[in-house]
């Protein structure tokens, strides 16, 4: 479990076919600290195990199952990702409780500079409507944000300095893919609903 706080950003140096996916060898700094084989993390929102460590890099498996749903297969030797390690059960929850079970990818439609913001507008699948609300939690790459607009099948967040900095937003550009996870909560509300009887909604 993540809580969508990216901790720092790391570069793919490695991209290594593995059958019908890769091995992703990521360089990085902060999270290496207590980062093991075996370590979950998250690489733009993504949950992987960490299958090798030296005192620079970290790899990571993918397979195509996971290429198939994220944005990690378009990734490119010398691209920064996000990275998060998983919570520890006395860390401050700062975000908002993030699987790094990615749903679908979403596309960004535009990006604009304001006086002290970025305000990013992204489309989406009309499949998943309903795990978005006005003022609701999701992730982007990984990110944790707050859905500042809604209208049809766009959302739109405001990137506060801070985070435009520290993670991979200032890296992206129009028609570019994010990956997306919507809001748990969500998603056991709908499935409790669409499994009770009419009778009792």
């Amino acid at each position: 479990m993540f809580t969508g706080l990216v901790e720092e950003k790391g570069i793919l140096v490695e991209k290594i076919p593995t059958g019908d996916g890769f091995q992703f060898e990521i360089q990085a700094e902060k999270v290496l600290d207590d980062l093991s084989i075996g370590s979950s993390i998250a690489v733009n929102g993504c949950c992987l195990t960490v299958v090798k460590r030296t005192a620079k890099t970290f790899s990571v498996d993918t397979i195509e199952e996971t290429l198939h749903k994220t944005n990690l297969g378009v990734l490119k030797q010398g691209d920064k990702v996000n990275l998060e390690r998983s919570l520890k059960a006395d860390a401050r929850l700062g975000g908002h409780f993030v699987l790094g079970h990615i749903d679908t990818t979403g596309r960004i439609e535009d990006v604009k500079e304001l006086s002290n913001s970025h305000w990013m507008t992204i489309s989406y699948p009309e499949k998943f409507k309903q795990f978005l609300i006005y003022v609701g939690s999701v992730a982007i790459d990984g990110v944790s944000m707050t859905v500042a607009e809604l209208k049809d099948n766009h959302f739109s967040v405001g990137i506060i300095p801070h985070t435009w900095k520290e993670t991979i937003f200032s890296e992206k550009k129009i028609g570019d893919t994010v990956n997306l996870e919507f809001d748990v909560l969500g998603k056991y509300v709908e499935r409790i609903m669409n499994n009770k009887p009419s009778d009792e909604i």
